[in-house]
C-alpha cells in the first residue's frame, strides 16, 4: 500500500473512532449500556393486578443521581429546591430494554415497578400521574432521568403504564403533581446508623464569640450546633438527613462571612 494512501486510510479510520466516542460522550446516559436497540413490552409479563402504589414519603436526595447533566448536547438541570409542581403534558413508557440496568440513581431498574423517569426532579421524588383520557391516577417514585424528547414530561415504569391503561397506545396525556415531603428535622427521626451531615462554620476556642455567632443565625431561624472537641469549640448547622441540603447550605453559608465552611458527616446514633 503506498504510504500516501495509507495515511490517508489511518487519519480516516481515526477521525471515525474520535467521531464515534464524541458520540458516546454526548449521548444519552441510557444509550450505551444496553443490549437491546429497541425498548419493547416484555414477552409475557406476570400479572400486574396486585401492584399497589408506592407509600410517598421523605427519602434523602441521592449525590450520584441530582447533579447538572448534558445528554446529546442539552444541559439539564436538577430542581433541587422545588417546592411544587404539576403540569399537563405527554407520558410515555419504557420497558424491556432497561430492565435490570441501573438508573440514573444508581438502582436498577425493574419494569414491574411503580417507577418513572424525568428529567429535572431531584432523585428519588414521588409524583402522582394522571391519564387525563380516563382518569386512572397512579403514584409513581422518580429514580431515573428521561424521558429525552422535547414533547414528554416523564417516563413511566411498563407496570405503571399498565395501571394507567396506555400501553397500546405508548403515550398518554396525562397530569403529574409533585408530592412534596419536607425534611423537618423535629418530625424526621433518622434509624440508627443513618447518616447525618452538618455545615461546619467556625473552630475557635473562644466560645464566647461562638455563641455570638450561633445567636445570630438562630436568630435567622437556623439550626445550630455548638460541640466541643479536643479543647475546642466548634460551631455548625445541622442535622441534615441528605448531602443536598447540606451542600445548599453550605453555599449559601460560604457567600457571607464562612468562606472556610465544609461539610461533615456522622452516624446519627
Amino acid at each position: 500500500m503506498p504510504i500516501k494512501f495509507k495515511r490517508l486510510v489511518t487519519a480516516y479510520l481515526s477521525s471515525v473512532a474520535l467521531a464515534a466516542l464524541l458520540s458516546a460522550c454526548s449521548s444519552s446516559p441510557s444509550d450505551q449500556r444496553y443490549g437491546m436497540s429497541n425498548d419493547k413490552a416484555p414477552d409475557s409479563a406476570p400479572e400486574l393486578d396486585h401492584i399497589e402504589n408506592p407509600i410517598p414519603r421523605f427519602e434523602p436526595y441521592s449525590r450520584q443521581g441530582n447533579r447538572d447533566y448534558t445528554v446529546r448536547g442539552k444541559n439539564y438541570q436538577v430542581w433541587r429546591d422545588i417546592e411544587q409542581h404539576e403540569v399537563e403534558g405527554e407520558a410515555s413508557w419504557y420497558g424491556k430494554k432497561f430492565h435490570g440496568h441501573l438508573t440514573s440513581n444508581g438502582e436498577i431498574y425493574d419494569m414491574y415497578s411503580m417507577s418513572a423517569a424525568h428529567k429535572n426532579l431531584p432523585l428519588p421524588s414521588y409524583v402522582e400521574v394522571t391519564n387525563l383520557s380516563n382518569n386512572k391516577t397512579v403514584i409513581v417514585r422518580v429514580n431515573d432521568r428521561g424521558p429525552f424528547h422535547q414533547k414528554r414530561i416523564i417516563d413511566l415504569s411498563y407496570a405503571a403504564a399498565y395501571k394507567l391503561d396506555m400501553l397500546k397506545s405508548g403515550t398518554a396525556k396525562v397530569k403529574i403533581k409533585l408530592l412534596r415531603f419536607d425534611n423537618d428535622n423535629t418530625a424526621t427521626k433518622p434509624q440508627p446508623g443513618a447518616q447525618q451531615y452538618y455545615v461546619q462554620l467556625l473552630a475557635s476556642k473562644n466560645q464566647q464569640v461562638l455563641e455570638q455567632h450561633q445567636q445570630q443565625l438562630q436568630a435567622e431561624g437556623l439550626s445550630t450546633q455548638l460541640v466541643t472537641e479536643n479543647g475546642w469549640q466548634k460551631l455548625r448547622l445541622g442535622p441534615y438527613y441528605d448531602v443536598l441540603s447540606a451542600e445548599k447550605y453550605l453555599a449559601n453559608m460560604r457567600k457571607g462571612p464562612y468562606k472556610d465552611a465544609y461539610i461533615i458527616n456522622l452516624k446519627a446514633n
